[in-house]
């Protein structure tokens, strides 16, 4: 009798978001390190980012001698960065059953283009279809802390970026459009205090994404 190979079972992906200094790196790392610790293969990436044209992206998007880059730009610079990650890593990562981290995703963009630069949700969204090819996130763990707590944490990591340049009130407006959309879909996302100790921040998170381990297992 011959064998019929099983079916790969689909990795997961997990996406992490929030304002400048929030600790996503860091938290990356100890998440890894969880999933890892399980038996699980692991793909990490960063947007804008994670493929040869992504990381040239990011160069452009965060270089601060292009201070004139309009807002339209930058929404179809993340997109069509975003859009490379998914075909080239993302999309192929999953269907071989790995489970993927992402340093931000489509969110960012209705955090940072649309609440920071005003661009309509309605073209994020139209953007995201597209761009994206219907992947999602299974969960997004959303790194919540004051604005000023935040800058001064990323203060010390040295020049500002373009980004990092913007005022308080840009980053005023990006934190609340993250709490909106963290609202408005509580299945997917996690609210976490990111002020508290990196330490807590981890547990937090390894909890959270405990429950994706369950599933699978189940």
């Amino acid at each position: 009798m011959i064998d019929t190979p099983r079916a790969v079972a689909r990795g997961r992906f997990i996406s992490l978001e929030g304002g400048e200094g929030a600790g996503k790196s860091t938290l990356l790392a100890g998440l890894r390190q969880h999933l890892e610790q399980h038996g699980v293969t692991v793909l990490q990436v960063r947007e804008p980012g994670g493929t040869a044209l992504g990381e040239a992206v990011r160069g452009i998007v965060l270089d601060p001698a292009l201070h004139g880059l309009s807002a339209e730009a930058e929404l179809l610079l993340m997109f069509a960065s975003r859009a490379q990650l998914v075909r080239e890593r993302i999309a192929p990562a999953l269907a071989a059953g790995q489970w993927v981290l992402c340093d931000r995703f489509a969110d960012a963009s209705y955090a940072y283009q649309g609440g920071g630069r005003g661009q309509p949700p309605q073209r994020i969204a139209a953007l995201e279809q597209w761009a994206c090819d219907g992947v999602v996130p299974d969960m997004t763990l959303l790194l919540d802390l004051p604005v000023a707590t935040g800058r001064a944490r990323a203060a010390g990591r040295g020049a500002a970026d373009r980004i990092e340049a913007e005022a308080d009130a840009f980053f005023e407006r990006v934190r609340a459009t993250y709490r909106q959309r963290a609202a408005a879909e509580p299945a997917r996302f996690r609210l976490i205090d990111a002020s508290l100790p990196a330490a807590a921040v981890l547990a937090a998170a390894n909890v959270a994404v405990d429950t994706l381990l369950r599933e699978v297992r189940a």
